[in-house]
C-alpha cells in the first residue's frame, strides 16, 4: 500500500524524495511527508494531508538542504487522513513528557503495513512516558525505537561488526522483534548523517546501488532512472545503508551477502509520455503487452506453449488432476476467465478461489492439486497468505505475477512473469489482459500434455498470434466510445452482461467503472438478470452486454430484448456487421472477430475505455481513485 522512499548519498534528498513518492502515489495518497537533517543532524520533518501537491509546497518554502532523507505517502489503516496521522512519525525526547524542550527526537520511522500488537505497546509505553499525537500503530514504532536505543547506549557493547553493532541497529532489531503484524520501515536518526536502517516483514522494499549512494524504496519505480542495480529485501531482513556501503542482516542468520541485480527499468518505463494519464497509456500498451506475454512461448514445432520457470518436469505435471486459481479483484476476474480455458481444452476440474477467503478455509485438496497464485504486485497479502497456506499443506504453488523479485514470485515454486511493464493506474487493465493470455497458454500446454491434438494446437497457436493487432484494432473505438461515454455519464447504476467466457469481462468491467467513476455497476451472467437484477432496469439504468458471435449469442439476444421490454437502455459489445444486434440495442461497440476463447481480451478492451471516458467526463482523478490503493500489502 504506502509508498516509501529514502535517500542517503551526495545530491539534494528533498528532490529525490519528492520525485519518487511522485512515482508511488499510486501505492497511496491521502498524505505524504518527509524527514531529513538538517546542518546540526537534527531531525526536521514536514508533512501534510492531502494529495503530495501540498507537500511539495511546505518544501518549496521551508526545508534544509540535506543529502539524506526518508519519504511516505499514504494509504490509511489506522486514522483519517490528517496531518498528525501523515508520516513519518517520530520518536525520543521531543516526544516523551517532560522531554528537554528544543531537543529534536532521535528518531523517524516511515511505515508500511499493519502493526497488530500496537495497542498492548503502546501502553507500555505510555507508561515508560512516552507521548503519542496521532491516531495510527506506525507511531508505536517510532517510540519503540528509541526506547531499545536508550538501553542500547546505556548498555555499551563490544563492537565485533561496524553495521550489525552499531546501537541504532541493535535498537531497529530490538524493536522488530516485539512487533506483530507486517512492516516495511526505514529508520532516520538524529545526529547519523550517513546512516539509514530498513526493515521487512511482509511489505516490500527495494535498494538501489548506486555509485556514492543509495536509494531506498517500497517499489522498483522511483529508482528507475537513478541505479541501475537493485537488491530486493526479503522477509526477516534488516538493512544497513550509508553512502557508500550497504549491509544486509537476517534475523535468524546474521549477516548475509545481498543479491545484487541489474534494473531493467527506465525513466521512460514509468513516464507518462503523451497521454492524459496513466491509464490511457496502460490501456493503449495492451497490444505490445500482449506480444511480451507470448514472446518467447509459442513452439510451432510442437504445437504447444513453452515455461521456462514452473520448476515442474511434465511427467509431475501430467499427474495433476485439479487445479485452484487463486487472486483478488482483477486477478480473481482473469481467474475465471482461466477457469472457462483450462476446462475447455485441457479438461482438467478448475477452482476459482478469493484468496482472502482460501487464506481461512480448510477444503479437502487432493494430492494431485496444484495452485496457481494470480497477481499484478506479487504482494498482495490476501494472496500470499493463501499461497502460503497450501504450500503448507504440501501441494505445489505457482505465480502468475507481473513484478520481478516480488514477494509471491519468491516464494512461490516456480510461476510465470507477464512481462507487461510497470501498471501505475491503480485500476488494472494491460495486467488484466495479460493474465488472461498468460492463462491461454497454459490451457494450450495442458491440452497438448494430456489429449489435444498437434493440429488443434497449431490452431491455437494461430489465433493467439493474431491478438495484439485485434486489439490494436479494438483500440481504433476510442473516440466513438466517448461519445457513447458522454450519453451515459450521469446514470447512477449500470448493469454489465455476458455468458460463458464473457460473464468474467462483465464484472471486470463494472469492477472498472464502479473503480474510477464512483458510479454504482453491477456484473452478472446475463441469464441470472431475471432473477433479481432486472429489478433495478429502468430507462435510466443502462445495461452493458457482451454479445458477440458465439454458443449463447441467441440466448443472450433474449436477455436483450427483456431489457428493451422494460425500456432500458443498451450498450452492447457485438461482432462487426450485426444487425440484429444493432437494431435492438441502443448503442453498439464493435469489436473485431475472435475466437470464442479469446473474446474475454479483446471484449475488455471498449469496457476499460468506456469507464476511463465516463470517469474523465465526470471529473474523477482516473489514476488515483478514492480510497483505492495500486498494492494492497495488508488484509
Amino acid at each position: 500500500m504506502c509508498g516509501i522512499v529514502g535517500y542517503v548519498g551526495f545530491r539534494r534528498a528533498t528532490d529525490l524524495i519528492l520525485e519518487g513518492l511522485r512515482r508511488l502515489e499510486y501505492r497511496g495518497y491521502d498524505s505524504a511527508g518527509l524527514a531529513v537533517l538538517d546542518d546540526t543532524a537534527a531531525i526536521r520533518v514536514l508533512k501534510s494531508a492531502g494529495r503530495l501537491a501540498r507537500l511539495e509546497a511546505l518544501v518549496r518554502e521551508d526545508i534544509p538542504d540535506s543529502s539524506i532523507g526518508i519519504g511516505h505517502t499514504r494509504w490509511a489503516t489506522h486514522g483519517p487522513p490528517t496531518d498528525g496521522n501523515a508520516h513519518p512519525h517520530l520518536g525520543g525526547c521531543g516526544s516523551v513528557a517532560g522531554g528537554a524542550a528544543g531537543i529534536s527526537p532521535s528518531v523517524a520511522v516511515v511505515h508500511n503495513g499493519v502493526i497488530e500488537n500496537y495497542h498492548v505497546l503502546k501502553t507500555r509505553l505510555e507508561a515508560e512516558g512516552y507521548v503519542f499525537r496521532s491516531e495510527t500503530d506506525s507511531e508505536v514504532i517510532a517510540h519503540l525505537i528509541d526506547n531499545c536505543l536508550s538501553k542500547a547506549l546505556a548498555t555499551g557493547s563490544r563492537v565485533t561488526d561496524e553495521h550489525a553493532d552499531l546501537p541504532e541497529v541493535v535498537a531497529v532489531r530490538e524493536a522488530i522483534a516485539q512487533l506483530r503484524g507486517t512492516y516495511g520501515l526505514l529508520v532516520l536518526f538524529r545526529g547519523r548523517p550517513d546512516l539509514l536502517v530498513a526493515a521487512r516483514l511482509g511489505s516490500p522494499l527495494v535498494v538501489g546501488v548506486g555509485d556514492g549512494e543509495h536509494f531506498i524504496a517500497s517499489d522498483a519505480n522511483p529508482l528507475a532512472g537513478h541505479a541501475d542495480r537493485i537488491v530486493y529485501l526479503a522477509d526477516h531482513e534488516v538493512a544497513v545503508i550509508t553512502s557508500g556501503t550497504l549491509r544486509v542482516l537476517h534475523r535468524d542468520t546474521g549477516r548475509i551477502e545481498p543479491a545484487v541485480r541489474p534494473l531493467e527499468l527506465s525513466a521512460e518505463d514509468v513516464g507518462m509520455g503523451d497521454y492524459a494519464h496513466f491509464m490511457l497509456k496502460e490501456i493503449h500498451e495492451q497490444p505490445e503487452t500482449i506480444r511480451a506475454a507470448m514472446r518467447g512461448r509459442l513452439s510451432r514445432d510442437d504445437a504447444t506453449a513453452v515455461f521456462g520457470g514452473l520448476n515442474l518436469t511434465p511427467r509431475q505435471l501430467q499427474r495433476i488432476n485439479r487445479i485452484v486459481l487463486t487472486g483478488c479483484g482483477t486477478s480473481w476476474h482473469a481467474a475465471l476467465v482461466g477457469e472457462y480455458l483450462v476446462e475447455e481444452f485441457a479438461r482438467l476440474p478448475v477452482e476459482v478461489e478469493y484468496a482472502s477467503e482460501l487464506r481461512y478455509r480448510n477444503p479437502p485438496l487432493d494430492e494431485g492439486t496444484l495452485l496457481f497464485a494470480i497477481t499484478q504486485s506479487g504482494e498482495t497479502a490476501d494472496t500470499l497468505a493463501a499461497l502460503r497456506e497450501i504450500k503448507r499443506k504440501g501441494h505445489p504453488t505457482l505465480a502468475i505475477c507481473n513484478v520481478v523479485g516480488s514477494t509471491i514470485a519468491t516464494e512461490a515454486d516456480g510461476g510465470i512473469y507477464l512481462h507487461a511493464g510497470p501498471e501505475i493506474g491503480v485500476a488494472s487493465t494491460k495486467a488484466f489482459t495479460s493474465q488472461c493470455v498468460v492463462l491461454s497458454l497454459l490451457a494450450l500446454y495442458f491440452g497438448r500434455l494430456r489429449h489435444m491434438s498437434f493440429e488443434r494446437g497449431l490452431e491455437f497457436i494461430d489465433a493467439l498470434e493474431r491478438l495484439p493487432d485485434l486489439v490494436a484494432e479494438a483500440l481504433g473505438a476510442d473516440q466513438a466510445i466517448r461519445r457513447i461515454a458522454e450519453r451515459y455519464q450521469d446514470a447512477n447504476t449500470f448493469l454489465y452482461l455476458g455468458r460463458q467466457y464473457n460473464f468474467p469481462v462483465a464484472l471486470e468491467g463494472a469492477l472498472k467503472l464502479k473503480e474510477i467513476s464512483y458510479i454504482h455497476a453491477e456484473g452478472y451472467p446475463a441469464a441470472e438478470m431475471k432473477h433479481g437484477p432486472i429489478a433495478l432496469v429502468d430507462a435510466a439504468t443502462p445495461s452493458v452486454f457482451l454479445i458477440p458471435q458465439g454458443a449463447v449469442y441467441d440466448k443472450v439476444l433474449l436477455n436483450v430484448e427483456e431489457i428493451r421490454a422494460r425500456k432500458g437502455p443498451v450498450i452492447a459489445i457485438s461482432s462487426p456487421g450485426d444487425d440484429r444486434v444493432r437494431d435492438l440495442a441502443d448503442d453498439v461497440i464493435e469489436i473485431p472477430e475472435v475466437p470464442e476463447f479469446l473474446q474475454p481480451i479483446v471484449a475488455a478492451i471498449p469496457l476499460q475505455l468506456l469507464a476511463y471516458h465516463i470517469a474523465v467526463l465526470r471529473g474523477c482523478d482516473v489514476d488515483k481513485p478514492r480510497n483505492l490503493a495500486k498494492s494492497v500489502t495488508v488484509e
